[in-house]
C-alpha cells in the first residue's frame, strides 16, 4: 500500500507539500496541487481520512440546513449543494442535508445554513459549531450571496438605457435582508434618473403574479418593464401578460431573477439577473472549513456580482 513518502517520492516534493495538498488546497498552486494528485493517482493512494479525523477530534461531515420550503425554491438549492459538495469532496469532508431546525441530530465539525428568516436566528444563535449563512444578514454572522443591490440596480438601469416608460418591481413578500437589498437596488436607481418607483409584493409562486396581471390589466401601459425578485415571479408575469392577449417583448418586457432554470424553460426565454449559485455554494463550504481550520475565527461577507443574461422577454438594443 502506497505511503505519504511514496507519493512525495514520485511527485519529487517533500512530505510537507503532500499533507498540504491532501489537508490544505487552498494554500498551495494549482500546478503543484496537479503534480500531487497525479502521483496520488498512480499510486493508487488514498488518505486515511478516518485516522485523520480521529486523531483532530473531528467527523469530518458538515451540516447543511435548508430552512425554507423546497417547492419553492428548487431546482436553485440543487445547484447550490452541488457547488457544497464538490468542495467538501476535495477536503475529504461529507455532508449531511437537515430540513429542521435541530442541532442536536448527530455530530459535525460545523454548519451551513439557508433559507433562514429573522425568526431563526434565536435558534442559530445556539449553535456549538462554526456556523456560516448563505444569504446575507443584520446579525453578524459570516455569509456568502450574490450582490442583491447590485444585480437588480444594472437590472433597472438595463431597463431604462432600453428606453422603456415605465419600470415596475415584483417583489417577494417578505422583510428579509435579500429581498429588501433587491429594492434598494431598485428605488436608488429609479431615483438617479428621476424616476418614481413603484413595488408590487406577492409570494414566491407564480400564479400570484399571474393573477396580478389580470386583476390590473387595464391599467399597464405598453412599453412597460416588469422587474421581478425571481424567475418564479417572472414566469407569472409572462404567463398573465399573453393570457390577457400582450405580447412580450414588444409590448412589455420582463426580467427575472435567479438564473438557475427556470428562465430557460420559459418562451421567450426570460432576461434574467443570473446568480452564480454553484460558485456560492463552493464559497459556503471554504468559508466554514476556514472556519474550522481558525478555531471559529470571522470571516465576514463575501458578495458576488451576478451576471445579467439579455434574452427573449426584453428588446434588443
Amino acid at each position: 500500500m502506497a505511503t505519504l513518502n511514496d507519493v512525495a517520492k514520485k511527485a519529487n516534493v517533500s512530505k510537507m507539500t503532500v499533507s498540504r495538498v491532501i489537508n490544505h488546497p487552498e494554500q498551495v498552486t494549482d500546478e503543484l496541487k496537479e503534480l500531487v494528485f497525479e502521483a496520488m493517482e498512480e499510486l493508487s493512494y488514498r488518505p486515511n481520512v478516518a485516522a485523520k479525523a480521529l486523531v483532530s477530534n473531528r467527523t469530518q461531515i458538515i451540516k447543511l440546513f435548508i430552512l425554507e420550503e423546497m417547492d419553492t425554491t428548487e431546482p436553485y438549492y440543487m445547484n447550490l449543494l452541488m457547488g457544497i459538495a464538490q468542495e467538501l469532496d476535495n477536503r475529504h469532508y461529507s455532508l449531511q442535508l437537515v430540513t429542521k431546525n435541530n442541532f442536536d441530530i448527530g455530530a459535525c465539525d460545523g454548519y451551513i445554513i439557508c433559507g433562514m428568516r429573522e425568526s431563526d436566528y434565536e435558534w442559530i444563535s445556539g449553535a456549538t459549531k462554526p456556523v456560516v449563512l448563505f444569504g446575507e444578514n443584520r446579525h453578524g454572522y459570516d455569509f456568502v450571496d450574490s450582490n442583491n443591490k447590485e444585480g437588480v440596480a444594472n437590472a433597472t438601469q438595463f431597463g431604462i438605457d432600453l428606453g422603456y416608460e415605465q419600470i415596475i418591481f415584483i417583489g417577494i413578500d417578505i422583510k428579509e435582508p435579500f429581498e429588501c437589498s433587491r429594492e434598494d437596488g431598485y428605488i436608488a436607481t429609479l431615483q438617479i434618473n428621476k424616476r418614481e418607483p413603484e413595488i408590487h409584493r406577492f409570494e414566491n409562486r407564480s400564479r400570484y403574479a399571474a393573477n396580478f396581471i389580470k386583476e390590473n390589466w387595464a391599467t399597464f401601459k405598453t412599453n412597460t418593464l416588469f422587474i421581478c425578485s425571481s424567475d418564479r415571479l417572472a414566469i407569472g408575469i409572462q404567463r398573465g401578460v399573453i393570457n390577457m392577449g400582450g405580447t412580450v417583448p414588444s409590448d412589455f418586457g420582463i426580467i427575472g431573477y435567479d438564473g438557475v432554470f427556470l428562465d430557460q424553460i420559459a418562451f421567450p426565454q426570460l432576461t434574467t439577473v443570473k446568480q452564480p449559485v454553484v460558485q456560492m455554494g463552493e464559497a459556503c463550504a471554504k468559508m466554514v472549513l476556514n472556519k474550522i481550520e481558525q478555531k471559529n475565527a470571522p470571516q465576514g461577507e463575501l458578495l458576488f456580482t451576478p451576471e445579467l443574461i439579455a434574452r427573449g422577454t426584453t428588446t434588443q438594443r
